[in-house]
């Protein structure tokens, strides 16, 4: 296979003699849309630990020094595939939301959750796989997922609960009950009392 590199633009200049593949459209949007697309692809047959830069360049088909330039290094790109991938679930969660309130919607949107995230295939990766440590902190100290709960929830008092709601989901997530009843049932009994109590203290 012929490897193209990434055109590089610097100092306004464009090395047409190479073959150019951002073409149609804004070239930093799509130089920055396929390595994140190739990072995902890795990230899910690989896992987080599993996959290097150079890896990501080779099947991105640019240079290492490119991928640099336009999305930084391996966390941000991590990051990156992460926040994608957590915008998808919170758009299924919010929608499946809409009909609830209060600690009602903290037991909904960590069912809805692991319903969007076992059907998200960049995530499911990460949370249902057998994780280095690495990932395994990276995933529980996640930016993304806190802000993801309190948005979806709109009741965690702070950022505190809302990751300890994505605990409750990683939990699950980690340690499957034998069915959805089963995880209801779990979830209105240990989870939603708590919450309940602080909305009405």
């Amino acid at each position: 296979m012929v490897r193209q590199n990434c055109v590089s633009v610097s100092g306004g200049a464009v090395d047409t003699k190479q073959a150019d593949w951002l073409t149609g459209g804004s070239r930093r949007a799509l130089a920055v849309e396929r390595i994140h697309a190739a990072a995902a692809d890795l990230i899910r047959e690989q896992g987080i630990d599993g996959v290097s830069v150079d890896e990501v360049a080779a099947r991105a088909g640019c240079s290492r020094a490119t991928l640099y330039r336009y999305t930084g290094g391996k966390r941000e790109l991590v990051q990156a595939v992460m926040s994608r991938a957590a915008d998808t679930v919170a758009d299924h969660v919010e929608q499946a939301l809409e009909p609830f309130a209060d600690s009602e919607r903290i037991v909904e949107a960590i069912l809805a959750s692991l319903v969007a995230i076992r059907a998200e295939s960049t995530l499911v990766r990460w949370f249902t796989g057998a994780h280095p440590r690495s990932t395994a902190e990276y995933l529980a100290r996640a930016p993304e997922l806190g802000r993801v709960a309190i948005s979806l929830t709109r009741i965690a008092p702070d950022e505190e609960a809302a990751g300890w709601i994505v605990r409750v989901v990683l939990a699950l997530l980690t340690w499957p009950l034998p069915d959805a009843a089963a995880e209801r049932r779990t979830v209105e009994r240990f989870v939603e009392p708590i919450f309940r109590i602080h909305a009405s203290s």
